[in-house]
This record gives C-alpha cells, structure tokens and sequence, in this order.
C-alpha cells in the first residue's frame, strides 16, 4: 500500500482536434494536454492524420517532456487525437499509454479514453475466447477489439453495437481516417467539451483545455452523444440511453481544474459553496482558515467568506516535489510529505487552525500534516472536509482503494480525529454536498453510499 501518496487518482483526460484544411494540430494537442496534466502525470502521447496516414507518438511521462517535440516544426494534420494518463487498470507501462492506433478491417483507428469499463472482464473473456490476442492490460483495448471483430461491415455500425454493449464510464476521442468522433456515455460519468475557432473543431475533458487556445465558444457533449466531424460537416447521434444521468460528484469536489466549468458548472464557484456548507454544518470558532493546497484552496475560501474567520495560508507547496513513492518507514513518508508541504509558522503559531481539504482517504498524509502544524505552534487543529466520507471503491475512472484501506469504514470521526492527532474531525453530509450543485440527482455518489449507477462485477 502506497502511503506517501494518500491522494485520489483520476484516470485519464483527453482532448481532439479537427480542421478541413490542414493546420498545426500536434501543436494545438500539446497545450490541451498540457491544461489537462493534472488528470493523469504517468505518460502522455498523440496520435493525428497527415496525407492519409495516422501517425502516433506516446511515452511515459509528463506532457512536457514526452510531446515537447511538437513544438519545434509545423506538422499539419486534418485530425488529431491525445491523452494524458494515470494508471489504475493495468499498470504503468508503454504499452498502455494512449492513443491505442490500429489499422484493421473497419479502417485506421485511434482512441484515447477518459473512464473505466466496469463490464471489462466480462468482455476480455469473450473476446479472448473468440481469439483476440491483447497487447495491453487496458480496457480501452476491449473497444477496438469489438469494433474490429463486429459482424457489421459499416465501421459506424460497428461502432455502435460496440458501445451499445459497453457499461460504465467512457468519454472518448476517436479518429477513423480522415474523420474525428467524439463520444460521451449514457451515464455521463466523466465531463466532455467540444468548441470551434476559426474552422477548427476542438474536444477536451475540461473547458481550461480549449480556453487555453482562446476557444471560449464551446457546449458540454450531452450523455450518450456521438459527434462525428468530417469534411462534411459535423453531425451527432445518441447511444440507448441509460435511464439516469450519473455525473461523477468528485469532478466538482477535486479532480477539475478551478478555472473550468465540467458538467455546465463553476468548478470554482461550487467548491466555494460546499465550503460555505462545512461551516454551516459546524461552526466551529478558529482563529484562521488554512486550506491544504492546492485541492482545498477554493472550499477554503468559501469556509472563510461564510464564517468570517480570516483566510491565510499556513501551508506553502513545492510545486517541483514530483511524485511520491512507497516510503517504508514513517519518518521517511513524513519527509515525503514535507517535500510538498511546509508550515508557514507566522501564520500559525499560537492560533486554532481550522484546516481545510477536499477529502480523507487512509489519513496518513493527514495525520502528517496535523503533526507539523503543532510543531509548528498551532494550539489546535480542526480538519475539515468538503466531500462525505469515503466508504466504497469507484467503478468508473477514480482510483479509490478498497473498503479495507478508508479509513471511514474502520472509524467515526471522532476515532478519526483521535488517530491523527486533530481536535476535531468533520465532513461534509451528502444531503449538504446536493444543495451546492445544480441538479443534483444527475450525479454518482456511489463512493459515499456504495449505490451504484451500473451493476459492477
């Protein structure tokens, strides 16, 4: 169990690009995915359609490094496709980093994939069955294998039936020679965006990705819609709906970036609202409201604004700390930790801290943290979380780890504020969390509850 690094991953982000008229796409795929590293830091890489062929270029590591390439010569394409990754299923190795690009009976193909396909074993056993032979240990393999195998001659038909047969969560950029298909399940679990500028038509998991190239007029691909954008034109169709829209509520709590806006909402603006909501819930008198950057920032703000307990930073980060790894002793996660957060004791000292952050997985980083601002001279410490407790694994693009490892399944939130050492431990109830967004029923909260949106192997 990885320790040092007791945060939520998200899977992936992706992003697409398409132009009648051939222009710089590589280009435009490198600061989209650079808007978007922080859904996935393990590799990066782009596929795009130059004079007929779809050329691919993927490797591990950050966007900046694997993809810097493409920006020193022009390499215009009609369409392209990219992805930034982390790896949940399968494991961080080359040969699942994405775009995965093909050439079979349905044409040349390349797909890059945002989500998780909870019926993926089901699907792996019967195509291996049927003989399929799998380069990888990702789902997303699973899709090009369907549409290839598929008795339908048509590749759109294929298509179809494919994603007709897949559950859980898939938001997907495509390229099928010289066209690009944007996709977003029934479900809607994880956010879609498409725009066009000046000709060019852009995909991307979160609007930062297309307001970094100044495209500011774009719409949220609506659940279950297929986008097909070609030299034709552009034309959409919609899977068989799922009955309920399932958004997933952790975008909003920390996994979007706080400028976007993900399922037609203020990323920013929302996580102001449950912070507002925490207080509310509990007020609690402080001295200062210190937030655990960057991921409790923006609750923190809104905890202040509502209470009237001063906003400072008490906590400063090293944005250069890069990953951490299995640390063996505590001493050593300690470390690890203080690599990518320091006190600010001025800030601190003396004073009752309420201490802001998005959610609690083990508690080890907590439990760290705590412990450095009483070194630090804080009288007391109050954590506050602006997401439920985490009670259940993700199915559908989170990396939760299993019941065994939350610690809300083991203690209650006093035990909790026992075990790392606060003077109080409080999160923030599901029926608080629905008022701060629109339409509440419209989104997954099966991490909190464990009652899934689709039935789970």
């Amino acid at each position: 169990m990885d320790e040092s690094n007791d945060n939520l991953k998200h899977h992936c982000g992706v992003a697409g690009f398409f132009s009648a008229e051939p222009a710089n796409l590589p280009e435009k795929l490198f600061y989209s995915l650079f808007s978007l590293q922080h859904r996935g830091q393990e590799s990066a890489g782009i596929s795009y359609r130059k004079n007929g062929k779809t050329i691919t270029y993927k490797d591990l590591g950050m966007v900046s490094t694997v993809l810097s390439r493409y920006l020193t010569l022009d390499r215009h394409a009609t369409a392209g496709i990219g992805h930034v990754r982390y790896s949940t299923r399968g494991g961080n190795r080359l040969e699942n980093a994405q775009p995965i690009a093909v050439t079979c009976n349905k044409g040349d193909i390349a797909l890059a994939h945002n989500g998780n396909i909870s019926n993926a074993a089901k699907l792996h056993d019967e195509l291996t069955d049927s003989g399929s032979i799998f380069q990888t240990t990702s789902d997303t393999e699973l899709i090009l294998h369907m549409i290839a195998l598929s008795r339908k001659k048509d590749f759109y038909e294929a298509l179809m039936e494919t994603l007709n047969r897949l559950e859980g969560a898939f938001s997907m950029v495509l390229i099928h020679d010289d066209s690009m298909i944007v996709i977003r399940d029934p479900h809607g679990f994880r956010p879609l965006y498409i725009g066009m500028k000046n000709g060019v038509t852009a995909a991307a998991s979160e609007t930062c990705a297309l307001e970094t190239l100044n495209m500011t007029e774009y719409r949220q691909v609506e659940p279950g819609e297929i986008i097909i954008i070609d030299a034709e034109g552009q034309r959409s169709s919609f899977l068989n709906p799922a009955g309920k829209v399932s958004q997933c509520i952790f975008e909003l709590i920390y996994f979007a970036r706080p400028d976007s806006r993900v399922f037609d909402e203020s990323v920013h603006g929302t996580r102001k609202r449950m912070g507002a909501a925490l207080w509310k819930c509990d007020p609690v008198k402080g001295d200062v409201v210190v937030p655990v950057p960057d991921s409790g920032n923006n609750a923190a703000i809104g905890y202040a604004e509502a209470s009237g307990i001063p906003f400072d930073h008490g906590l400063t980060r090293n944005h250069y700390a890069g990953r951490s790894f299995i640390m063996p002793t505590t001493a050593q996660r300690e470390l690890a930790v203080r690599m990518k957060l320091h006190p600010i004791r001025e800030t601190i000292a003396g004073k009752k801290i309420i201490l802001v952050d998005d959610s609690l997985v083990r508690g080890t980083t907590s439990k760290i943290l705590v412990k450095m601002l009483k070194d630090a001279g804080a009288a007391e410490v109050h954590l506050r979380l602006s997401s439920p407790e985490l009670k259940w694994p993700c199915f559908f693009g989170i990396d939760i780890p299993t019941r065994e490892e939350l610690i809300s399944n083991s203690k209650s939130s006093n035990e909790i504020a026992e075990y790392i050492g606060a003077d109080s431990v409080m999160f923030l109830p599901v029926e608080k969390l629905k008022e701060c967004v629109n339409e509440s029923d419209n989104y997954c909260y099966a991490c909190f509850c464990g009652e899934y949106p689709v039935k789970v192997e």
